[in-house]
């Protein structure tokens, strides 16, 4: 099994930037696809943000944050990234990192995925 565990959260104004970091214990990641999910106030899903694929390395990205927001990994620390820029209200949520050893090629739904971090809020806010 792999732990996730999110920080980087909080709360800044329209047009700010935040980094999330997903660091991951139990397992190396490079076997798995990776992704970010956020659920927003009010939402009971979870939606997809990015994802990195663990079938063809690909980091992909839902239009809304698409020019905006960029996720990458660092394998020596075993930890992956969502840097968002130019932040916007309806970015607001609650921000989660998820693991799945199936093969991606999207970042697809919250129910493919099988490892979840306890997630880190994000307040868009002026």
């Amino acid at each position: 099994q792999v732990q996730l565990v999110e920080s980087g959260g909080g709360l800044v104004q329209p047009g700010g930037s935040l980094r999330l970091s997903c660091s991951a214990s139990g397992r190396t990641l490079d076997r798995y696809a990776i992704a970010w999910f956020r659920q927003a106030p009010g939402r009971e899903r979870r939606d997809g943000v990015s994802s990195i694929s663990n079938s063809d390395g690909n980091t992909y990205y839902v239009d809304s944050v698409k020019g905006r927001f960029t996720m990458s990994r660092d394998n020596s620390k075993n930890t992956v990234y969502l840097q968002m820029n130019s932040l916007k209200p309806e970015d607001t949520g609650v921000y989660y990192c998820a693991a799945t050893r199936a093969l991606m090629e999207s970042v697809g739904s919250e129910d493919e995925y099988d490892y979840w971090g306890q997630g880190t809020q994000v307040t868009v806010s002026s």
